[in-house]
């Protein structure tokens, strides 16, 4: 059910309703981003059918979206967080991220992230910061996957990777 929200006339709403997400509309604008580049429309969907999404509208018509994966008990990360060009500078993000903090399922985790090149600024709002101890974190990425290949670094196995290619074999 959409929300209004706070805003003159109520003329914008989020909603946590994934059929009345615009996914033309997210798919459209993600697959043209770093973040999300070439992602096939069938990963896509996965995705938004596995998070907690998040979409912005004015009327009927979607203008932005976010979505969190998350356990609902301990973590959640934030991605995919967008309001389309028209609609900036309005404070619409911060609308959408204030809503995101405060829905009921996501109250009481312990740690927050989200991978992103800007808006830093906006993001340290609502209290995220750079990783305090990078040496603890770790991650797979795989910027060739979408294309269908996977990528040099991630075509090996470790072995093979430090041993010249030549796999060994480890006792039974």
């Amino acid at each position: 059910m959409p929300e209004p929200c706070p805003t003159a006339a109520s003329e914008f709403a989020i909603s946590t309703d994934k059929d009345r997400l615009d996914r033309e509309l997210i798919h459209s604008f993600l697959t043209r981003r770093y973040r999300a580049k070439g992602i096939p429309k069938e990963t896509f969907d996965r995705s938004i059918d596995n998070s907690l999404c998040f979409g912005l509208y004015r009327g009927d018509q979607q203008i932005g979206f976010a979505r969190v994966i998350s356990d609902f008990a301990t973590y959640a990360y934030l991605g995919d967080v967008f309001v389309i060009e028209k609609f900036r500078g309005q404070g619409l993000s911060k609308l959408l991220l204030k809503r995101i903090r405060a829905h009921p399922n996501l109250q009481g985790l312990r740690r927050w992230s989200l991978v992103t090149r800007d808006a830093h600024g906006l993001y340290a709002r609502f209290g995220f910061r750079p990783i305090q101890s990078p040496e603890r974190h770790m991650e797979i990425h795989d910027p060739e996957v979408y294309r269908g290949k996977r990528s040099r670094q991630h075509g090996k196995t470790h072995e093979q990777k430090h041993s010249g290619g030549r796999s060994r074999r480890l006792p039974s």
